[in-house]
């Protein structure tokens, strides 16, 4: 008896030090700034412990963002412009459906150390399908930023030569973490301008609504996602656009451009393809450097465009391509080494990875850490 009631004894002094750690390592804010009213009802979560990125955002110093900052609340486009575009504030939390108004496109330039992110469910939305008062969100010039657990929901794609959903423009240091792009007017997700140390995890993108035939750019069908550089003749990009896409799923509706790569040195691995209305997913563009790796394409076409045969190196390794047609091979040229290390997934669970529970998408409860 004696035995056991020390025994006992120690297992609960254990368990205290053990429940006192994980207090320690995640808190809940209970004395969040708004600068919303209608917010100060909504649910406050948890702000975890600093959140680093992995892959090319934890390089050149890394990818903190706001860090553990208290969370300004926003559920209307006024205070959520406000917020980000006012320097002081490090930490957002958007609830709710947001729309922007008709040329309402927030510019978010010159800044450094800020993360926005959404409660379950929040959403920016945008319904405008005209040339220059679309789009929702333009990042230029920034540095540290996380974006995360958000879905940005476009109009629908119609060629007008308009804008993204999102865009990165000479921004360094970023991380984009369980968002969900979907119906982007020219683009859903768009990297430019020498922007540099970005990782892209566990984001979904699709197409939901028809596509608008007849736009003056010529494309009947213009469901392309994500475009990273903007010209060939932008050779100042050269030596920029190191980019990661880890655990995120080109979904149905996507048509091309999953991603399309120019001068960028972009790892794309463990990611799922799935678009049945696909023509052609990785595009290698101009002096491309790409290492493809351990993905899965299901159901689709052209999973590797090499189109005009111009990219540096595009060089493929433990892919899986189930029931897909056209182009599944790279260009015979050895890819660049990543700086990191992650963890990679074998070929056999990146599907059900992918899409599970808190896999791809706004599938998180908040601005909770999520590591690969």
């Amino acid at each position: 008896m004696r035995t056991n009631s020390l025994r006992n004894a120690g297992i609960t002094v254990l368990m205290t030090f053990i429940f006192a750690a994980c207090n320690k390592n995640e808190t809940k804010d209970t004395s969040i700034a708004n600068t919303d009213t209608a917010a100060a009802t909504s649910d406050v979560v948890a702000v975890a412990a600093t959140c680093t990125a992995q892959a090319w955002a934890s390089v050149n110093g890394g990818t903190t963002g706001g860090d553990t900052a208290k969370p300004t609340v926003v559920s209307t486009y006024d205070a959520l412009k406000a917020a980000i575009q006012n320097t002081g504030i490090k930490v957002i939390q958007v609830n709710g459906t947001i729309t922007i108004p008709s040329g309402g496109r927030i510019s978010f330039q010159d800044q450094a150390g800020k993360t926005i992110f959404g409660s379950p469910g929040a959403t920016l939305a945008s319904t405008d399908q005209t040339k220059d008062k679309s789009g929702i969100i333009y990042v230029k010039r920034c540095k540290n930023i996380i974006i995360r657990n958000l879905i940005f929901d476009g109009p629908g794609a119609y060629d007008v030569d308009g804008w993204d959903n999102a865009t990165l423009d000479a921004c360094t240091n970023i991380w984009v973490d369980h968002c969900e792009f979907r119906d982007g007017l020219d683009g859903n997700f768009d990297i430019k301008n020498t922007s540099d140390y970005i990782t892209v995890s566990n984001c979904k993108f699709t197409y939901l609504k028809a596509p608008k035939a007849g736009g003056p750019g010529g494309s009947d069908d213009h469901r392309f996602s994500d475009l990273i550089g903007s010209s060939d003749g932008a050779t100042a990009d050269r030596g920029h656009f190191r980019i990661t896409f880890v655990r995120c799923w080109w979904a149905q509706g996507c048509v091309a451009r999953m991603p399309r790569v120019r001068f960028g040195q972009v790892h794309i691995v463990n990611n799922y393809f799935s678009s049945t209305d696909s023509k052609s997913c990785i595009q290698a563009g101009f002096e491309a450097n790409l290492l493809i790796e351990s993905n899965v394409f299901e159901n689709v076409k052209n999973p590797i465009d090499l189109m005009d045969k111009t990219s540096s190196a595009v060089q493929l390794r433990g892919n899986a391509f189930n029931n897909t047609s056209g182009t599944t091979s790279g260009n015979g040229v050895t890819a660049f080494v990543p700086p990191y290390t992650i963890p990679i997934l074998d070929t056999a669970i990146v599907k059900s990875t992918v899409t599970g529970h808190k896999g791809a998408g706004a599938t998180l409860a908040g601005n909770s850490c999520s590591s690969l």
